[in-house]
């Protein structure tokens, strides 16, 4: 598919189904982390904003055309979007990469999944008419109850760069299949297409208010719609000193939350394994595929010392192999990290481990070729002690870390140590060790001879210091269902006798 070239679409705000500009006309500017260049601006929302667009999703709400509808209109909405997202692949891909830095075919691979992800959860919604009213069987018979699933409300979306669109399909579609209507707010350093699902959305009719899209700073437009009196959910994704603000805010009113955050996921290697390019293959995509910026990297190398020099060795030869280039050239594979920010980070994480005692095998410094960009070399960090910063905390950027074991019981006990807990990954074709290695991860995803497969049926979410709830499958469904419960009386004409009757006169 040819790579078009586009211009930088200039929006606003996306409120109650038109465009408006926000109360205090500010805006942010839009750098491409690949030339480190100013490439638009995006509107940058305030807690002015954030009322109106709560109004107007509560307005959704109250309306037929939006309000009152079935699982299998509200399908109809989700496939046109889907089928719009699909015309605009090119275009949206292209925005990503530009924006966000990730190889362009990436990217593309990313708009394939938001499409099914839609189609997926209108499939759901459809499912949901025969499932609203669920009977329930009592032990009385002058007593009949029923369960009702009914829309949660409005929800705040709060989604993370890394992902752009997808993240953001993640939890509007869900949301809008159950009959919610949302107010989202996407990461300020990632806008553009979430900004382009407005105009789809719009494009093909959605009821005004079903979906507000607001852009800006999250002091400025996520504190404000986490903290709304009349939202009635926030579902975010983003890091972890993030999420303990958000679930602070929300516990002022008793606010229900779903948090996906931070990772430092081991990939546990045995010398059993059954075929070493394979696995070396596995390790490098589980850590650096999408540029390294992946909540559920496995980041820490977890490797049986029999097999750790030759395992080493070719991993070092397939890592000197991947192209780094700009995103939108033709192969890439490692393209740069999302800003200067999280370029000076990354390279602050890497001099640390170095000046702790590590050893940097290879990289570690931004790539000779590039002079310009948020540019940083794949990077495999050996001679690793469990009390050094990278074995501990979440870098997202290019960096693996490598520890070797002897035992079983050492191996768990090292892919156990950290505070998060949202995937693992072991490599070998014993499958008793795997169902063993299965039972004993402390995470909430499990990969088995693979890293990072990412499907929009089976649920996900971690543990531990990696949040809580889950998303996608029909899990992510019952994130915005409200289950209440209706129980009727059927012997209206016999009295309960619970109380004495007052004499007659």
């Amino acid at each position: 598919m040819a790579i078009p070239n586009i211009r930088i679409p200039c929006r606003q705000l996306f409120i109650d189904g038109e465009w408006r500009e926000p109360v205090k006309n500010n805006r942010l500017p839009i750098i491409n982390p690949a030339t480190e260049e100013i490439i638009g601006y995006i509107p940058a929302a305030t807690a002015e904003d954030v009322d109106i667009a709560v109004k107007a999703a509560r307005r959704a709400l109250r309306r037929d055309d939006w309000g009152s509808t079935t699982g299998a209109q509200r399908a109809k909405y989700l496939r046109a979007i889907a089928a719009k997202v699909l015309e605009k692949k090119p275009e949206l891909a292209t925005l990503e990469t530009i924006d966000n830095g990730k190889p362009w075919f990436e990217a593309a691979s990313d708009i394939d999944d938001v499409v099914a992800c839609f189609e997926y959860y209108a499939d759901l919604a459809e499912a949901l008419d025969s499932k609203k009213k669920t009977e329930v069987k009592l032990h009385l018979d002058s007593f009949k109850t029923h369960v009702l699933k009914e829309p949660l409300g409005v929800v705040g979306l709060i989604t993370p760069w890394n992902y752009p669109l997808l993240m953001t399909t993640w939890k509007v579609a869900p949301a809008l299949a159950a009959g919610c209507s949302a107010i989202l707010k996407p990461s300020e350093l990632a806008s553009i297409t979430s900004l382009e699902l407005g105009e789809i959305c719009r494009e093909v009719g959605l009821p005004p208010g079903a979906l507000n899209i607001l852009t800006g700073l999250g002091h400025e437009a996520g504190s404000p719609l986490v903290s709304h009196p009349d939202v009635d959910k926030i579902a975010f994704t983003g890091s972890g000193t993030t999420g303990v603000k958000i679930m602070t805010a929300a516990a002022q009113l008793v606010k229900p939350v779903t948090l996906e955050l931070g990772g430092k996921s081991p990939i546990v290697v045995f010398d059993d394994i059954h075929n070493l390019d394979i696995a070396v293959e596995w390790t490098l995509f589980g850590c650096f595929w999408t540029n390294g910026q992946i909540c559920s990297a496995t980041s820490r190398l977890i490797i049986q010392e029999t097999i750790a020099p030759q395992f080493l060795a070719r991993l070092l030869e397939w890592t000197k192999n991947i192209k780094i280039s700009d995103p939108l050239e033709e192969d890439c594979k490692l393209g740069p990290v999302i800003s200067h920010g999280q370029y000076e980070k990354v390279l602050k994480f890497i001099s640390t481990a170095k000046n702790e005692g590590a050893t940097i095998l290879y990289g570690g410094d931004r790539p000779e070729h590039l002079k310009k960009g948020y540019y940083i070399q794949p990077t495999i960090i050996t001679d690793v002690d469990t009390s050094m910063e990278i074995w501990k905390e979440e870098v997202f950027g290019p960096v693996l870390c490598v520890k070797t074991f002897k035992t079983e019981e050492e191996a768990i006990e090292l892919a156990n140590d950290t505070k998060y807990g949202l995937g693992a990954a072991i490599l070998s074709k014993d499958t008793e060790r795997c169902e063993r290695f299965t039972k004993a991860f402390q995470s909430g995803i499990v990969w088995i001879n693979c890293s990072q497969p990412c499907f929009w049926q089976p649920p996900w979410g971690g543990k531990k210091r990696s949040g809580f709830g889950r998303e996608l499958g029909e899990w992510s469904l019952e994130n915005y269902l409200n289950i209440k419960q209706v129980t009727q009386y059927v012997c209206p004409d016999e009295p309960w006798a619970f109380y004495k009757s007052p004499s007659k006169l």
